[in-house]
């Protein structure tokens, strides 16, 4: 008896584990610190986060103060980075121009999400139509070559910071559609969305209710990768003179100080430090939506 007892309860069905909201977060986290670049890319952003915000209170200079006695003069005790063209701290223009390209980059993505998000989540669950029309647009505006439309409106509508924002968020939404409308097509099958719709749950309720929450985890990580793309493309249109205008600072705008052979050869400190803080902050920002998209990926099980 004692042996029948014990190999009954030891074929008995064992009862599976709660999976609670705190397992999902320490797995979260334990996948995501094991991204050491990850880490240190999201100390950085922190970094220059708070530095843009408290620009006024850290920087040494006003981003605009000239001093006529010190045009383009190398760093020194007085001015770390050195001195513009207009006697300019290079340091302080360098602060507050954090404050423009991350606005830049977070608000264009923030445009591009949501109109990707909403054609998405609308072409992948209703389909038909709906479908061919939403993706056959997508298709058209991801055939046009990007940048040299951006650079045509905003030439059109004129340069500004509001300007470019706007832009760049029209015209980056494409890739968010694909990605939402494919999620989509799959969630739309489950049982949880047959069960919703067999209790007559209307139609924008379950895409907005039920569909969407499933989707935010690659939103998220697309939109990191966007707010990258964001921040070169702005450098890009500033640079050429035709994004966010002199006298605000940006880093793209800093950089058209290098365009002359003496600047390059000789002040290199007019032109390293805008390069370097763009591409720090783009890789990143690089770093943590390559560390979001393995800790938020469901099919990982390490």
């Amino acid at each position: 008896m004692t042996n029948l007892a014990s190999s009954l309860h030891a074929s008995a069905p064992v009862s599976a584990p709660i999976v609670t909201g705190s397992f999902f977060r320490s797995r979260f986290w334990r996948r995501f610190v094991r991204h050491r670049l990850a880490v240190v890319g999201s100390a950085v952003l922190l970094l220059l986060i708070f530095a843009a915000l408290t620009a006024p209170i850290i920087s040494p200079y006003p981003p605009h103060q000239i001093d006529v006695k010190a045009l383009k003069q190398p760093p020194s005790a007085a001015h770390w980075l050195g001195t513009d063209g207009a006697g300019r701290d290079v340091l302080s223009r360098l602060i507050y121009a954090a404050r423009i390209s991350l606005s830049v980059g977070l608000v264009a993505a923030g445009i591009a999400i949501v109109i990707g998000t909403v054609l998405g989540l609308i072409s992948g669950y209703y389909g038909g139509g709906v479908d061919f029309w939403i993706m056959r647009l997508t298709d058209v505006v991801m055939t046009i070559p990007t940048l040299i439309i951006i650079i045509t409106v905003v030439a059109a509508v004129g340069p500004g910071i509001y300007n470019v924002m706007v832009v760049l968020g029209i015209f980056g939404w494409p890739g968010t559609c694909r990605l939402v409308r494919g999620e989509a097509l799959s969630l739309r099958e489950r049982e949880f969305t047959t069960a919703a719709r067999c209790l007559g749950v209307p139609r924008p309720r379950i895409v907005f209710h039920h569909i969407l929450p499933n989707v935010v985890a690659p939103i998220i990580v697309a939109g990191t990768f966007f707010v990258a793309s964001a921040i070169l493309t702005e450098a890009a249109l500033s640079f050429l003179g035709i994004g966010v205008q002199i006298p605000t600072a940006t880093w793209g705008n800093m950089l058209t100080e290098a365009q002359s052979l003496t600047t390059l050869e000789q002040m290199a400190w007019l032109w390293i430090p805008p390069g370097l803080m763009i591409t720090i902050t783009v890789l990143s920002i690089n770093f943590l939506g390559d560390a979001l998209r393995d800790a938020l990926d469901p099919r990982l099980t390490r």
